[in-house]
């Protein structure tokens, strides 16, 4: 067990470290422009969230790379790793034409919801920025795949603390207009995202083609188009990427209607949100781990061990989990008054309460990422899809009856949204207990 939870670490700490300069990013990109006014803070993350939703289906499908090069690696297969990559970066470049079609839609879709005209017109600018780079979150998912599956994680930790490096002083300097640069606010945030983005690429393609693994996976032979490995991507990757849409959809339109309530209340749900981060992101790297080890020992067949992998994993990510309960819980008003300086206003209250109760499903929110992850990395795909995706767009419509026309308060519908993370956790649970992922085969 000691030897496992030292594997463990070894992987998921620099995932871990990774998703934690996301969230340094996304913490920071909204600090900043909350000295801009509380409707900047909510375009951030209504405008963010809509560009993510828009990507995440192909971010979803491009990143089960992880799983079937971890199965490949298992199993011995070297040479089955690389192609898995090339077909990702085809998928990545044919889906990028797409999104650029479809993103004038999502205007129309903030005034569908309620919201305020000048609030529509920053958020909008702000997701109008981003889709323009969007290509390069997917091309990331897929570099990233790579050195997961083979248990390479600091790569992907170094390449993803160069972009945050990269980023903050872009924000700085785009947003305020320090340095010489126009003040653009949060066209400048969006910008910096994307310099943030582009310069994480480009360091896992140097990993990629470096003489290791040119001499290992043979990485430097570019491989067209293969159909069979690409169909295995899509066959797995597919439900993968649909649940990641459809669960971001269903999400974002909760943050949307949320944000319908007047700018008080969208301050509010973004500031939850925003320290949200600081509990969630950083397990998504623990997920990610679990996926790649195990993947690596169904490939090889060793189905004891992989699941010794996930309640060792449950336990140190409770851990962590544990402390962020704490940290909500007492210091709540000190937290919010990071973004809300003004105690007084309808927000700040209501931001305190939102964030006392995100503290109450940190355990829970945590053990569904560990448990969705191991049953990715078995091949349990369609499950985990139809779980997630029916309670979040269960959730999705219970909130738009209780917003639009039961005109509940928010710290109801809050509180809704608190059991419903419960109540996936749980799901994801009884789902690994059932066993069905020890009998999927990908490789065969």
């Amino acid at each position: 067990m000691v030897l496992l939870l030292k594997e463990l670490l070894s992987i998921a700490i620099p995932m871990v470290i990774s998703q934690v300069s996301d969230t340094v990013m996304l913490f920071v990109d909204r600090w900043m422009l909350s000295r801009l006014g509380e409707l900047h803070l909510a375009a951030a993350m209504s405008g963010g969230l809509s560009q993510f939703t828009l990507t995440s289906f192909f971010v979803g499908m491009v990143g089960y790379v992880n799983a079937l090069t971890a199965q490949s690696f298992g199993a011995r297969r070297k040479d089955l790793c690389a192609p898995v990559v090339y077909q990702g970066i085809y998928l990545s470049l044919a889906a990028y034409p797409v999104l650029l079609l479809m993103a004038p839609l999502m205007q129309q879709v903030f005034f569908l919801l309620g919201h305020r005209e000048d609030q529509v017109t920053l958020e909008y600018t702000y997701f109008k920025v981003l889709i323009w780079g969007s290509v390069f979150p997917i091309l990331r998912a897929a570099f990233t795949g790579f050195f997961l599956g083979i248990g390479r994680t600091r790569v992907v930790m170094v390449a993803n603390v160069i972009g945050m490096l990269v980023n903050l002083p872009a924000n700085y300097a785009l947003i305020y207009g320090n340095w010489g640069f126009p003040a653009w606010g949060v066209q400048g945030a969006a910008l910096g995202t994307i310099l943030g983005s582009i310069s994480t690429v480009l360091i896992l393609i140097l990993a990629f083609v470096s003489p290791s693994n040119r001499a290992s996976f043979k990485t430097h032979r570019i491989k067209g188009l293969d159909l069979l490995v690409l169909a295995k991507l899509v066959r797995y990757g597919g439900p993968a990427g649909a649940e990641l849409f459809f669960n971001v959809t269903a999400f974002n339109v909760f943050v949307l209607l949320m944000h319908s309530y007047g700018p008080g209340v969208a301050a509010a749900v973004t500031v939850a949100f925003n320290w949200d981060l600081v509990a969630f992101i950083p397990m998504l790297g623990m997920g990610e781990a679990v996926t790649s080890m195990v993947g690596r020992r169904v490939g090889a067949g060793n189905f004891v061990e992989a699941r010794k992998v996930v309640y060792t994993a449950l336990a140190t990510a409770w851990i962590y989990s544990a402390s962020m309960m704490v940290l909500f819980l007492v210091a709540a008003p000190q937290l919010v008054g990071v973004f809300l300086s003004d105690t007084l206003t309808t927000s700040f209250p209501l931001a305190v309460f939102m964030l006392r109760l995100a503290g109450l499903y940190t355990l829970a929110d945590s053990a569904q990422i560990v448990f969705s992850g191991a049953l990715r990395g078995g091949g349990d795909t369609k499950a985990v899809m139809s779980i997630s995706v029916g309670l979040h767009w269960a959730f999705s419509l219970l909130a738009v009856g209780m917003i639009k026309y039961g005109n509940v308060s928010p710290p109801i519908v809050w509180i809704a949204f608190i059991l419903f993370v419960m109540m996936l956790g749980f799901s994801m649970f009884l789902r690994f207990r059932l066993g069905h992922w020890a009998s999927q085969r990908i490789l065969g």
